[in-house]
């Protein structure tokens, strides 16, 4: 009695192959370029800048990802992550207004840092289904931390969890605005905000950066 032959898996069901060492090489070299073109720039540029700013052929790039919303994907969804993380980890804080200024402080030097962060966060139009649902995750993740201090009767209770996008908007124009004439200014304009946020207060807060003189003024506007 012959002995049967058990068919081989279809190429489909493999596990997928090492990527070579070069070829790794350059996979990482990429996702660093559009980290820094992104983080710099925003999300409307083009593979060819970020092959460009890579040191590679825009050709190696479509080899690793089909298209600018895949490498968006590549990138964001751990970012987004880390977002989610500093809001769980400002309802560790016992006092629920420091557990919401931590978070407001530590996500808007975030978005500060990178532009493209601020965008696929904010506006919501990049991005595929791993972004997508991080976006959904970090919502309620917000919510918790405003809620909890709303309970604590120390943020005013009109304030919603839609709040905080627009917020960081406003936060994210200043930013680009006068970047190049003071990077830290969306520092003062945040206290301005959390003071008007908070129930009450003795006195208000210091502002912990100075504001532009006339000439970088000038300078940051067109």
């Amino acid at each position: 009695m012959s002995r049967r032959t058990v068919p081989a898996p279809p190429p489909g069901d493999a596990p997928p192959r090492p990527l070579r060492a070069d070829a790794e090489r350059n996979r990482r070299r990429i996702i660093a370029a559009a980290q820094q073109v992104f983080a710099r720039r925003g999300l409307d540029v083009t593979l060819d800048d970020i092959a460009h700013h890579a040191g590679v052929g825009v050709g190696t790039i479509y080899r690793r990802f089909a298209n600018r919303e895949e490498l968006i994907e590549a990138i964001f969804d751990t970012e987004i992550q880390r977002v989610i993380g500093i809001a769980e980890e400002a309802l560790t804080h016992e006092d629920p207004w420091d557990g919401l200024v931590h978070f407001f402080t530590m996500s808007s030097q975030d978005f500060a840092d990178d532009r493209g962060l601020r965008e696929v966060l904010m506006v919501g139009t990049h991005g595929k289904d791993r972004v997508a649902a991080a976006r959904e995750r970090l919502s309620p993740a917000v919510g918790a931390v405003m809620e909890r201090a709303q309970r604590d009767g120390s943020l005013r209770g009109d304030i919603e969890v839609t709040d905080f996008p627009l917020i960081q908007i406003m936060l994210g124009a200043a930013t680009q605005l006068t970047h190049a004439v003071s990077p830290d200014l969306w520092q003062r304009y945040l206290t301005l905000i959390l003071d008007s946020l908070r129930t009450s207060r003795e006195a208000p807060t210091p502002l912990p950066h100075r504001a532009l003189s006339q000439e970088e003024f000038d300078r940051a506007t067109p």
